[in-house]
């Protein structure tokens, strides 16, 4: 009888008791439970999907415009030498041609000052300005696209945040289910399209400026090669 009373005290003493158990299960269950990246964007809902379009029209335009303004920018260090040297020497036509088979906007505006050499100094820079526009124009298009993505992507963001919190609270109002779990689960899964929307929005807008001051440097490139070109204009010939 001794040995068997010995036994029970062991058996209730090394036992878990139900609640430790049930304590221990939801904690593991907590451990496993992680938030995917996946799985959100999948709960953000229909909005998701057109902020995933511009996200793509984003990078796209990112991408396509940064090429085409580095290309735009790069210019042989020996270009405005060999155009000075061709000038000087009263070789126009070499001049000429190594402009015309040199792309660059900078070539192309130099370019338009050769071909008006004779006239009015102020006639070639007007004709050199009215050229630079023109290849500023060209870097500057589709440039707008960032633009516009900046500033609609957090406007759709905040669109599908309104829309899941209405649907959410007329859940509420319908199922009468006002605990904390659900309430706080139905918020931060409809904010996930406002911070898709910002994190777009930011992506975009730093793109824009970022190009932007690609195009501003290229620009004063531009104008150093003008006014090097009008110097060499003025200066005697050979």
């Amino acid at each position: 009888m001794l040995l068997g009373l010995v036994t029970l005290l062991q058996d209730s003493l090394l036992s878990p008791k139900p609640d430790t158990v049930a304590a221990g299960t939801e904690a593991v269950a907590a451990a496993d439970q992680h938030i995917r990246l996946l799985d959100l964007l999948v709960k953000g809902g229909v909005l998701m999907i057109p902020l995933g379009i511009l996200s793509v029209i984003a990078v796209f335009s990112f991408v396509e415009r940064y090429l085409t303004i580095s290309k735009a920018g790069k210019l042989e260090d020996n270009f405005m030498p060999m155009i000075r040297d061709h000038i000087s020497n009263g070789n126009i036509q070499a001049a000429r041609s190594l402009s015309k088979n040199t792309n660059s906007p900078i070539a192309r505006m130099i370019d338009k000052g050769i071909q008006r050499i004779g006239k009015p100094i102020e006639s070639i820079e007007k004709s050199m300005e009215n050229v630079g526009k023109l290849e500023i124009y060209k870097m500057e298009k589709n440039l707008v696209i960032l633009s516009i993505i900046s500033g609609i992507a957090p406007m759709f963001g905040f669109l599908g945040t309104i829309a899941g919190m209405i649907q959410t609270f007329f859940n509420i109002s319908i199922t009468s289910d006002i605990t904390l779990g659900t309430i706080a689960g139905g918020i931060y899964v409809k904010m996930i399209t406002s911070a898709t929307g910002l994190i777009i929005g930011l992506v975009a807008y730093i793109g824009y400026s970022f190009l932007n001051a690609q195009i501003d440097k290229t620009i004063n490139k531009m104008e150093a090669a003008s006014a090097e070109f009008i110097d060499i204009l003025q200066e005697p010939t050979r």
